[in-house]
């Protein structure tokens, strides 16, 4: 493989190696790499330079956005914090509202059914006195037909004027 290697080397025009260092502008080349290394320093220097400082500028910056948005979310969790708390608050105080105005309505409640009942137990003792007087009043007003009914089959004129006489003489013997 060597000897290939050396065959292709050696042909004209075929691939080879040129170890002429003139024909092979090898000491225009290492003169130009020198002159782009010594003049390109400074400028490659400057633009490394801008672009640490433009990266190191971005950190700092990064850096600070960090601490603004920490502080923020420290900030935003302590607000978050006192509305919970707030929102407790207000959920204790709407639920002792709630029991307290319960209460105040069953109170109420119990009192309309209180009232209620009275109301209703004078209506029937109302009712019941008022029946009882019509029921007296027509016992009475029977009574009275029955007795008189009885009085004239029973009582005749000369009774009759009996116990006129008689009622005349006790009115009169009392006054």
């Amino acid at each position: 493989m060597v000897e290939n290697f050396w065959l292709l080397a050696t042909e004209e025009s075929g691939f080879g190696l040129n170890f002429n260092i003139l024909e092979t502008n090898l000491v225009n080349l290492s003169i130009l790499i020198a002159l782009i290394v010594y003049f390109g320093r400074g400028f490659l220097g400057a633009v490394m330079a801008e672009r640490r400082s433009n990266i190191e500028a971005s950190i700092q910056d990064a850096e600070k956005r960090l601490k603004e948005a920490s502080k923020a979310l420290t900030e935003q969790q302590k607000n978050l914090a006192e509305a919970q708390a707030t929102a407790t608050q207000i959920k204790s105080d709407g639920e002792a509202a709630a029991k307290v105005a319960k209460d105040n309505i069953l109170a109420q409640a119990t009192k309309d059914v209180q009232r209620m009942k009275d109301d209703a137990a004078r209506d029937l003792s109302s009712q019941r006195d008022r029946v009882v007087l019509e029921l007296r009043q027509r016992i009475s007003a029977l009574a009275v037909e029955k007795v008189e009914s009885q009085l004239r089959s029973q009582v005749d004129e000369g009774l009759q004027q009996k116990l006129i006489d008689q009622s005349i003489g006790l009115l009169g013997g009392s006054l």
